[in-house]
């Protein structure tokens, strides 16, 4: 009885679940059925679950190529310096929207730094083409002879490039990420600080020992997210922005990049589909090992 009571109280929020369960189902868990592609030489004449067996070679494309170690370091690095300085950045932005107490002076702050997320990688591109074009660009045509310096080749010269991609990535994400820290930041109770501005603390001194304690197991949550993705880039960011010139492959060619040009290339749909698999099982692997760590130190910060 005291089941079928429980069963009748909660039977709104069950019902509520299903619409998202169902999306959690179709978008999630059956394609991966598609998994077996990674495995398969596609034979759309077959079809592609009697296409034949390959085992592990499409994975050779990933790993016997000459460029694997090009495209893995840029991933992974690329990847370290995006969630470290990316998690610093949002959390100063979230602690400064906090510090503004007219509210419509926040909504504007709010709106600004948060706009750049909502614009398509393809016009950012072109933003920033607009800037670096050899051409017509407005660094070549005016800022440079104004300083007295030579006009650049962007397109061709890598050297610049690590810092081009990091400036726009952090330009265009770092608004919207600092969105959840200050949601957490309204979340902290205002008497922390008013007790510790009566104890002579300065406002750095309140950040530091009460903002950021806080906030701590809001930051490793989502760093622990943002590390299964590590083996995984935006493409839009590393194909569209660069202009796909070949002359800055080394520096801007990620795993994602590599296999969507060999998919175009060859139409290989099972060795793009194997490297989505690897990129998943690192992933996976590496939360598995960031939250036992974290688990190691404080359970109460773990995800699981």
């Amino acid at each position: 009885m005291k089941k079928k009571i429980q069963y009748r109280k909660y039977a709104p929020l069950l019902i509520m679940m299903i619409p998202g369960l169902l999306y959690l189902l179709i978008n999630n868990y059956l394609p991966m059925f598609g998994l077996a592609i990674a495995f398969k030489n596609v034979n759309f004449a077959k079809g592609i679950f009697q296409s034949d067996w390959v085992g592990f070679a499409n994975f050779e494309y990933l790993f016997k190529t000459s460029d694997a170690y090009i495209i893995t370091r840029n991933t992974i690095l690329y990847n370290i310096v995006f969630i470290g300085l990316g998690t610093v950045l949002s959390l100063a932005c979230a602690i400064l929207l906090n510090e503004i107490r007219h509210k419509k002076l926040l909504k504007a702050y709010q709106s600004i730094i948060t706009l750049p997320h909502l614009i398509s990688m393809v016009i950012v591109s072109y933003l920033v083409y607009a800037l670096l074009s050899p051409d017509t660009g407005f660094l070549n045509k005016t800022v440079l002879p104004w300083l007295g310096i030579e006009e650049i080749s962007w397109y061709t010269e890598t050297k610049y490039w690590p810092w081009i991609l990091t400036i726009v990535h952090f330009w265009k994400s770092v608004g919207y990420s600092s969105i959840v820290y200050f949601a957490a930041l309204l979340g902290i109770d205002e008497e922390y600080y008013e007790a510790a501005r009566l104890d002579g603390a300065s406002r750095w001194q309140q950040i530091r020992r009460i903002t950021i304690p806080i906030l701590t197991p809001v930051i490793i949550m989502l760093t622990l997210l943002n590390v299964g993705r590590i083996f995984y880039s935006d493409f839009g960011l590393f194909y569209q922005v660069p202009m796909n010139s070949g002359a800055l492959f080394e520096t801007t060619a990620t795993i994602d990049t590599y296999v969507f040009r060999g998919l175009m290339g060859n139409s290989d749909i099972g060795m793009s589909t194997a490297a989505g698999f690897y990129q998943s099982i690192v992933g996976f692997m590496l939360v598995m090992l960031a939250n036992y760590i974290v688990r190691r130190r404080n359970k109460d910060n773990a995800l699981f």
